[in-house]
């Protein structure tokens, strides 16, 4: 079963790197074949294909559709469209809460800048747009399911089943991408890692892992090591085989399935799979279930490395992957 089940249609900021890779995006499509790359002529259709990428948006058919176009060249089966929860202008107050954001501190200011370049949709349209497309990918022969990546916040578990309810999620996406309010994935605030103690620092980010998995809140959990994102890593084999013990015992006792995330790999500088080799050994190991995932924000790296990542988990001894209709688990053969 060739599947994607945490695909982005966007995310912030807007800047000129944004513009540039989006341009990317349209270049690796098909072009006019009288356009030849580097010329004038290209720029001005690169040009227009940017305008309209803004006029209509992130969920909008136009852009969609290349989704679409390269889930049948990958013969990918099923894909799981998500957003991140701080999208999501209905979710200012739970962030606000849960991140640093003081404006007398450099992070604050920082990262009360990067959640309003970040949080500019609505979340009713993003469900109605993937919910709407539906039919047409099944008329395609792909299975296209709604998700989630919802930021896991210990003691604020009731607040997000509110933010959760009432819409047809095909799956929730559990994740951890702050610690005590820093958001430690930004490049911006990369620099806080100098001030820790490394080993601290990963109990920290690892017991609000487990957490989340015992939470029940989530039907797989995401990246379970991103925190190794910019390479600052733990050289203690046994400190880290005891947490990937810890996580992987939780992940199999609350049968809460995980994935295989290639998003560090070709995206930042750690270049490693979610999870690293040993994490992955551990988990496969003590039974967990697995879906797989290129973690793409554009649709020209739709399915990244899942295929490759699929034929690792056959060698590892993995027989099925999960995928997720209505909440509901499905296993398939690898």
């Amino acid at each position: 079963m060739k599947m994607d089940y945490h695909v982005h249609l966007e995310e912030g900021p807007y800047t000129l790197k944004w513009l540039e890779r989006t341009s990317k995006t349209f270049a690796s499509f098909d072009i006019p074949c009288e356009l030849e790359k580097g010329s004038k002529e290209f720029m001005e259709w690169q040009v227009k294909q940017l305008q309209k990428r803004m006029d209509y948006g992130c969920f909008s058919n136009f852009w969609l559709d290349l989704y679409l176009e390269k889930a049948k060249q990958l013969g990918l089966k099923e894909v799981g469209i998500v957003d991140h929860l701080y999208r999501f202008k209905e979710t200012r107050d739970y962030f606000e809460k849960n991140m640093i954001l003081d404006s007398f501190n450099p992070m604050g200011q920082v990262q009360s800048d990067w959640l309003d370049q970040v949080m500019t949709e609505s979340m009713t349209d993003f469900v109605e747009a993937i919910v709407k497309e539906k039919e047409k990918w099944k008329l395609q022969g792909i299975d296209l399911k709604l998700g989630i990546e919802a930021d896991y916040f210990e003691g604020c578990e009731a607040e997000l089943i509110d933010l959760l309810d009432g819409h047809p999620w095909d799956f929730v996406i559990g994740s951890v991408h702050f610690v005590d309010g820093w958001g430690f994935d930004n490049p911006q605030t990369a620099y806080a890692f100098q001030d820790f103690n490394l080993k601290d620092l990963y109990n920290r980010f690892f017991t609000t892992v487990e957490r989340a998995i015992r939470s029940g809140l989530f039907d797989f959990v995401a990246h379970l090591d991103n925190l190794k994102v910019f390479n600052y890593q733990v050289e203690d084999t046994a400190f880290n085989q005891k947490w990937y013990e810890t996580i992987a015992d939780a992940l199999a006792e609350t049968g809460t399935a995980t994935e295989v995330n290639a998003g560090l790999y070709y995206r930042y500088p750690v270049k490693e799979m979610c999870p690293g080799p040993s994490f992955l050994k551990t988990l496969v190991e003590r039974e967990v279930e697995f879906t797989l995932s290129s973690d793409s924000h554009y649709p020209d790296d739709l399915g990244s490395y899942t295929a490759e990542n699929s034929e690792k988990l056959k060698e590892l001894g993995v027989k099925s992957l999960v995928s997720f209709d209505h909440r509901v688990k499905t296993y398939h053969p690898i």
